[in-house]
């Protein structure tokens, strides 16, 4: 076992690090961490009032803490309320994008209501830490379950989403005797954050693509002791996890994706393809013409864009919100699917951590290279959650993937079910690997 490991610390879920660090003392695993906690502060020089800086990385598992300073959340809310407004649109509903309505209707809420602490606090209530990979400084949650025979595995996220996203179904993964499964249902999670993203740090040279991120998870599961592991995700998270499983590091046994990347195989002849397939094809034509300046921008302008973003928070939000809107299972607005808080929890975690520029990058460096459909000798396994912006048809997965072991539509959910259906998310997991286990 890798000394970083803490596969040793037996016991309950660990959800608060309180209780973390007196479990690991008493069996020793204190000794594999560090014996500090580092907490993030207020960024020095030019940019001390308005976001944060993160402690350095080393290569050992040291455990962090957030602690926004009160400054950095004073200075959010002046300059919420400094907002200089464009005029109205010109049209009824999102077809120009978030409607001057709703973009004051969450900025004021954002403003006066909303209370980053909660999050805040729910995050240091679970096991984080930070470790060098590969040169960077690695973010990620590590929350073991009680039962010893459970399946580790890792969960990416993708853009414009976070380790915010799979707030709710940890406990459910991790705990399942008390969420309505069995011992077998049970896995170990850990949850990182995409270089540039968040509590990651963020790449100061080009080079990291998604095929260097799922080597650095690959390096992350083999540091946390595990020789046995699945590995999860949905849009950028599915391109790593996808990656992962065309590297084949030793221990991955399978992978399960939400949103599979999935682009047509050549049609079969004679007949084409099928109206399914037309369908699918359709959805693809519609995000090429309406639904995808924002990746354009992002795969090819990220620092221009990155300045505005950077900037102001009412951009930094605006360009988040209108994809929970264009991207999620609702029938106009987003808040019938997610909370206005967990929406913001996001936004505020992307204004805080200064990640607009670098998140975008991710685009500029994998979009038009490492995101494509691709054979998978790995075992495969499928959701996919019909409100989703982009439903591929079970064929071109049997197409492409030799050993799809699983493959389910869900009716309802999008783009991020882990938070709109987070139930049914970790229905589509436990059913899935009960498969591999």
């Amino acid at each position: 076992m890798n000394r970083h490991s803490d596969d040793r610390v037996k016991g309950p879920p660990i959800f608060s690090r309180r209780s973390f660090l007196r479990v690991a003392a008493a069996s020793g695993g204190a000794g594999l961490l560090s014996a500090c906690l580092l907490p993030i502060s207020g960024q020095a020089g030019v940019n001390s009032a308005s976001s944060v800086a993160l402690p350095p990385a080393t290569p050992d598992v040291r455990p962090f803490e957030i602690h926004v300073p009160e400054a950095v959340l004073r200075h959010l809310k002046r300059r919420l309320g400094d907002t200089r407004w464009p005029d109205k649109e010109t049209v009824t509903g999102w077809s120009q994008g978030v409607p001057l309505a709703k973009a004051q209707a969450l900025v004021e809420y954002w403003r006066t209501q909303y209370d980053w602490r909660r999050v805040e606090g729910v995050l240091n209530s679970l096991p984080q830490f930070r470790t060098e990979i590969d040169g960077l400084g690695i973010h990620f949650i590590h929350v073991r379950s009680k039962h010893d025979n459970a399946l580790p595995i890792i969960l990416t996220h993708g853009w414009p989403g976070s380790v915010v996203e799979f707030l709710q179904v940890i406990g459910p993964l991790v705990d399942p005797t008390s969420h309505g499964g069995t011992e077998k249902d049970a896995f170990h999670v850990v949850i990182p954050s995409l270089p540039g993203f968040g509590f990651s740090d963020k790449p100061t040279e080009s080079g990291w693509r998604l095929p260097r991120i799922a080597n650095a998870w690959a390096q992350l599961m083999k540091r946390l002791g595990y020789s046995r592991y699945a590995a999860q995700g949905g849009d950028w998270g599915a391109g790593v996890s996808s990656w992962m499983a065309k590297q084949e590091p030793s221990g991955l046994v399978a992978v399960h994706l939400n949103l599979p990347i999935l682009f047509p195989p050549p049609p079969p002849t004679p007949g084409g393809y099928t109206a399914e397939e037309k369908a699918a094809l359709a959805q693809l034509e519609r995000y090429a013409t309406d639904a995808s300046g924002y990746a354009s921008i992002q795969g090819t302008r990220p620092q221009t864009l990155g300045y505005g973003l950077a900037d102001s928070p009412v951009g930094q939000a605006m360009w988040i919100y209108e994809k929970f809107q264009g991207w999620t299972d609702n029938k106009g607005d987003p808040e019938e699917v997610i909370s206005v808080d967990r929406m913001l929890d996001d936004i505020t975690l992307y204004w805080f951590t200064d990640t607009a520029a670098s998140s975008a990058r991710l685009y500029y460096e994998s979009f038009g290279r490492d995101f494509f459909r691709m054979s998978l000798e790995l075992p495969v396994a499928i959701s996919i959650f019909k409100g989703d912006m982009f439903t591929p048809p079970k064929v071109w997965g049997e197409r492409t993937y030799s050993k799809l072991f699983y493959w389910n539509e869900v009716p309802k959910g999008g783009h991020f079910p882990a938070l709109e259906q987070p139930e049914l998310f970790v229905t589509e997991l436990r059913k899935a690997f009960r498969q591999v286990r």
